[in-house]
């Protein structure tokens, strides 16, 4: 039997992103609805011996690069010791983290130490009073003050995630390139999708045009980086700028999707606009073997669906992005 991961349309799955937690800090518009209090109770979170048994078999099975993600993660305590576990995990040679930045001046060094080398920090505007409307909380200069205690401790490379917004930020966005640029980060843009009432209810932004005027304005030209995300790059001729740009509506890239998702409560989904899932909560909890648990991993990707159908069938997920995992 091969040890990899292959789905029945030939691609290997070996990314996995686990959410550590499904709580957040911040409200943000696209993300949680207004006044959302349906989160997981902790007691149905995977312990950390429980997500270190299940990425063990992963790893056996070809996992290579681990993103952690929320909700929040830095809000789930003893993330840093969870870390540096999952560092130790043969075949395991990617951990990354992504964060909306406002806890993380004060974990940046303990999160360095633990094997984290590089970090995506979401930041949709440059404008504290906009990003308050945005994340309904007033944490701006938390988030900078993050950012920046990240860039000093070494974190490489730092992108930032922006979800551009039609009528929202889209007027920052050059704002945003040039402040990424100043600074040494990639930039990612995001399209919105249809996940949820929030998600269908953001304001879409096709990214094609930008990417357009943004290849003029700053001659910019097409790049293959390494990596196991979905964005699609643009860099300056000298290479000291890149901006990525993740199109899930206006370019899909399901072709080449190589990854899966792992709840906070051991539900592993197959792709964010689809409902195939496999819980394993019970399965660890019951003590069942690895033998079973590397079956039980095999039969959900060959679940994984060809494609998700956001454009087709936008009202088809109802579950919002912080109940998959970002």
């Amino acid at each position: 039997m091969t040890s990899q991961l292959i789905d029945r349309f030939g691609r290997t799955i070996e990314y996995l992103r686990l959410s550590v937690t499904d709580r957040c800090d911040l409200r943000c518009t696209y993300c949680l609805p207004e006044g959302f209090r349906g989160f997981e109770e902790p007691d149905h979170w995977l312990t950390f011996d429980e997500i270190e048994k299940l990425l063990g078999v992963f790893a056996k099975l070809g996992l290579k690069r681990l993103r952690i993600t929320g909700g929040e993660p830095l809000l789930r305590r003893g993330l840093p010791n969870l870390i540096t576990r999952l560092s130790k995990l043969k075949g395991i040679n990617d951990i990354s983290l992504s964060t909306n930045a406002t806890q993380l001046d004060k974990h940046a060094q303990t999160l360095h130490h633990a094997g984290i080398k590089r970090i995506n920090v979401s930041l949709d505007t440059l404008k504290p009073e906009r990003f308050a409307k945005i994340a309904q909380r007033d944490s701006f200069h938390r988030v900078m003050s993050g950012l920046m205690e990240a860039k000093k401790e070494g974190f490489s490379p730092i992108k930032i995630n922006m979800v551009a917004m039609n009528h929202v930020n889209d007027d920052e966005i050059d704002d945003m390139v040039i402040f990424c640029m100043e600074n040494g980060f990639i930039l990612r843009l995001i399209e919105t999708m249809p996940m949820g009432e929030t998600g269908r209810n953001a304001d879409y932004l096709d990214l094609q045009p930008v990417r357009a005027r943004l290849r003029k304005r700053f001659n910019l030209e097409d790049r293959i980086l390494s990596g196991g995300g979905p964005a699609r790059y643009m860099q300056s001729r000298d290479g000291q700028f890149t901006v990525g740009f993740i199109t899930p509506i206006s370019q899909h890239f399901c072709a080449t999707c190589n990854r899966v998702r792992l709840s906070v409560d051991g539900t592993l989904y197959m792709c964010l606009g689809q409902n195939e899932k496999m819980e394993f909560r019970q399965a660890l909890r019951n003590g069942l073997s690895e033998e079973h648990i590397e079956t039980m991993i095999r039969n959900a990707v060959e679940l994984k669906p060809e494609r998700h159908e956001f454009r087709e069938s936008p009202q088809k997920i109802i579950r919002i992005m912080a109940k998959t995992g970002g």
